[in-house]
């Protein structure tokens, strides 16, 4: 914001209220994480490895390698996991309603179970 005078004020609180606090958060994870950005991508705060066979290693070395970097970086930046929540090593995982595997992306077979009943 800037003032008659001039001067440049940074707001360090949301004045909006929490609206935007999603979007802050967001900006704030994607910004940390960008060192993994090339296999781990996230939404908000989930975050996804995606691992393939590659320079001679499996799939789930490959996965165990990407964790490792992926739990350095976070532990760097004080970031935390719950383990409760962990999915580790699953051919397909739960992603805004969908499953996500190797064969693409299909409904959730909960979801869908509702609607055609």
């Amino acid at each position: 914001m800037s003032t008659p005078s001039g001067m440049l004020w940074e707001w360090l609180v949301m004045p909006q209220g929490l609206k935007n606090a999603p979007a802050t958060f967001n900006r704030c994870v994607t910004h940390l994480l960008r060192l993994v950005r090339d296999f781990a991508p996230s939404y908000f705060d989930d975050m996804f490895i995606p691992s393939r066979a590659m320079d001679g290693k499996s799939e789930v070395e490959m996965h165990k390698e990407h964790l490792r970097r992926l739990f350095a970086l976070m532990r760097k930046h004080k970031l935390y996991a719950n383990l409760k929540k962990c999915i580790f090593g699953a051919s397909e995982i739960p992603v805004l309603g969908c499953l996500v595997g190797k064969n693409g992306v299909h409904p959730d077979p909960g979801k869908v179970r509702v609607i055609n009943e």
